[in-house]
């Protein structure tokens, strides 16, 4: 299963919809840093409000997902996590400080849109 990867102007928006296994993790991350690639995004939105629970792997996935993002320029933005999942994040040492986060997907455009000084 993939998940869909949408684009809006220099923007990626990722709705994950479903839970994460390990397979779909690793495809999502592959993807993502494709379309990075090749529609040269500067911002990507991930919401995860319909992720409930997190295990350890997916978790690292996650991180490196907005890492290695960043080093292809662009920046991540968060949201929708929910309480089980943040308290995953924490708990497994993934403390994601520097990536912004919002409670849904339009208060996670108008983050990127801050964050991106546009």
């Amino acid at each position: 299963m993939r998940i869909p990867i949408l684009k809006l102007h220099n923007y990626l928006l990722i709705s994950i919809q479903t839970e994460l296994d390990d397979h779909t993790a690793i495809q999502f991350q592959e993807d993502l840093l494709g379309e990075i690639h090749k529609t040269e995004a500067t911002g990507v939105v991930i919401d995860l409000t319909s992720v409930d629970v997190i295990d350890s792997f997916i978790a690292k996935v996650l991180g490196d997902v907005v890492s290695m993002s960043d080093l292809m320029g662009a920046k991540v933005v968060l949201t929708g996590i929910q309480p089980a999942v943040a308290m995953t994040l924490i708990e497994l040492g993934i403390h994601l400080q520097n990536v912004p986060t919002a409670l849904d997907l339009e208060q996670g455009l108008l983050k990127l849109h801050q964050e991106l000084g546009e």
